[in-house]
């Protein structure tokens, strides 16, 4: 099957050029002006557009059981609600149980994952310690490509990974070339909250952010960046939501350690009056971690993609319908936490980004796609357009309008974030695996289509 998208500005990090792109399978073959193709090749017509690489979303969470409940997309519907949004490959968490196997789990979300439209990879868990856990990280990193661990500073009695487990996971993963990456969030401080809220008989969605204010947030997001500095490792913080926790960041990496951060959409434009709505769904609908934030938290986090102190930009994609929410209609800290927004992420940040002049065309490809594919060792198989990369291509038409709503999504959960939101940019075609998967709205993502993506050890040298 050869493809070629004629008359384009093509868009990568570095630069910006007009050029068509021929694409044969899965693999593009070539870059240029006026390029020759068969006759039999696929014509995309790109006059007036951008092509610019897939986007890779670095955080989401298909198909995950999580506080009683699975989340309502799984690797098909959320993969392919991806895909209509220009994004091509999703970085997604296996979750293990405390004392479950590493590998065991990691084998259960590869299962659930088959079913996947786009291409997917893995971050792995590491939510309890002793020397099995030591063991199955290298043999993850070895055999399965995985090359970063997630680690949950919050959620106490569940997941969360006490101090101990951040140093000796952190050790291991230096050890192995794997990138620890951590939630930062101090479960203790929120676990204590959230007793008091409700002991002074707060229990509605609006206590939520009030357990998780940003104070708590900073202190774990210091933490973890002070036990890399010790350790010597670089650290991945994720979901960045707040002012104090990307100083953290940004004054460490002033002093030369090696620290990064991701922003998601939904902190970007959203802040945190939505949890004052008296319609207690809407509220409940709101209710991720960490919450939504003032204003003045939204603008320090475009402060930090235009720095360059924030790299990479996510969903934290997580949905659960009206019911599922209704759990913690008595106690909100029973509801789900978590939003959609893989379908909507670069469409929001192109309109609230390049469209306002805080972003250009190259860093926005920087933020959705480029950043993520180098920090976690996929480059430059993806997140660049360039001979030799995957065909993964979104075609973005700047003055192409959406309007934003729970009715026209193709995610499942029947609630968006970005409700009513009206944007301008948008994706027209989406090329995955040099497929045509998406076209002026039409979806035609396939169950299965989408490959695991390994990711090699940073220093597999000194792996051992």
């Amino acid at each position: 099957m050869t493809t070629i998208i004629r008359g384009g500005t093509v868009v990568n990090a570095d630069r910006a050029f007009r050029a068509d792109v021929l694409c044969y399978g899965d693999k593009i073959v070539a870059v240029g002006e006026s390029l020759d193709a068969p006759a039999s090749a696929k014509v995309i017509d790109a006059g007036g557009q951008y092509v610019m690489p897939g986007g890779i979303d670095t955080h989401t969470h298909m198909n995950l059981p999580f506080m009683g409940t699975v989340t309502a997309d799984d690797f098909f519907t959320g993969t392919a609600a991806g895909l209509a949004g220009g994004t091509t490959t999703i970085m997604d968490f296996v979750i293990p149980a405390p004392r479950q196997s590493l590998l065991e789990a990691y084998h259960t979300w590869r299962g659930w994952a088959a079913k996947s439209a786009g291409d997917y990879t893995f971050h792995v868990a590491v939510t309890w310690w002793d020397d099995s856990v030591h063991a199955e990280m290298g043999t993850l990193v070895r055999q399965h490509g995985v090359n970063s661990f997630k680690h949950f500073m919050a959620y106490k009695n569940a997941i969360m990974a006490n101090d101990e487990t951040l140093i000796k996971s952190f050790t291991r993963a230096l050890e192995l070339g794997a990138l620890p990456t951590v939630h930062a969030e101090n479960g203790e401080l929120v676990f204590q909250l959230q007793q008091d809220l409700l002991k002074k008989g707060m229990r509605g969605a609006d206590a939520h952010p009030l357990s998780r204010p940003p104070a708590v947030e900073a202190e774990a997001a210091n933490r973890a960046i002070a036990i890399a500095n010790v350790l010597n490792t670089p650290v991945y913080i994720v979901h960045v939501s707040c002012a104090e926790a990307l100083e953290a960041i940004a004054r460490a990496r002033a002093n030369g350690q090696r620290v990064y951060g991701e922003a998601l959409a939904g902190h970007l434009v959203i802040d945190d009056s939505v949890y004052q709505s008296a319609d207690a769904a809407y509220a409940a609908g709101h209710v991720m971690s960490p919450p939504f934030r003032g204003k003045r938290h939204q603008e320090a986090l475009w402060h930090g993609l235009q720095s360059g102190n924030l790299q990479t930009t996510a969903t934290d994609h997580c949905t659960f319908c009206a019911e599922q929410k209704a759990a913690g209609r008595e106690d909100f800290t029973k509801i789900p936490n978590g939003c959609g927004g893989v379908e909507e992420r670069m469409a929001v940040i192109w309109d609230a980004g390049v469209n306002t002049g805080r972003l250009t065309p190259s860093e926005f490809v920087r933020v959705t796609s480029t950043n993520a594919a180098q920090i976690f060792n996929m480059y430059p198989r993806k997140g660049v357009i360039a001979s030799g990369a995957d065909a993964d291509i979104v075609v973005w038409d700047p003055e192409g309008r959406r309007t934003i709503s729970a009715a026209s999504q193709f995610a499942r959960g029947g609630f968006n974030v970005f409700e009513g939101r009206t944007v301008r940019g948008v994706p027209s075609t989406t090329v995955a695996a040099g497929n045509v998967v998406f076209h002026r709205g039409e979806l035609m993502a396939e169950e299965g289509a989408g490959r695991y993506v390994e990711r090699p050890a940073f220093s597999a040298a000194t792996a051992r």
